[in-house]
């Protein structure tokens, strides 16, 4: 079984990806703020990241960072799950080097896609 983190500040979002992912057989792990999240990212080591940008304590492209200069955590892909313009959304992933794009609100089957076919692409179950 593989491990998710999300990073969520908004209760409600959070608990829609984690019904999502936990009928797709997913453990999923939640942090709802940048600081915590990059707690728990170092202390379980996910196989996945999903990542709300606009979070209330640390923005995410200094999170990325953080992230990125973990070496357990370097290669961990992140996927940002993002209300912002898709356009700015989709900039912000290439420039931050996170490894996809899921806009909110969440299309629950592009959702579940995206996921799958990460862990299947890259050895995953």
């Amino acid at each position: 079984m593989h491990t998710i983190l999300l990073i969520e500040d908004i209760p409600d979002n959070a608990m829609l990806v984690q019904k999502i992912l936990t009928s797709q057989g997913y453990e999923v792990l939640w942090a709802k703020t940048a600081a915590q999240g990059l707690e728990m990212a170092e202390k379980y080591l996910p196989d996945m990241i999903l990542l709300d940008l606009g979070l209330p304590d640390i923005d995410g492209q200094t999170l990325v960072g953080y992230l990125r200069n973990v070496p357990e955590l370097a290669s961990v892909p992140i996927i940002v799950v993002s209300a912002w313009p898709e356009e700015t959304a989709r900039n912000m992933v290439t420039a931050y080097g996170c490894d996809g794009y899921v806009a909110k609100p969440i299309n629950v089957r592009y959702f579940i896609e995206v996921v799958n076919d990460y862990f299947a692409q890259h050895g995953g179950s």
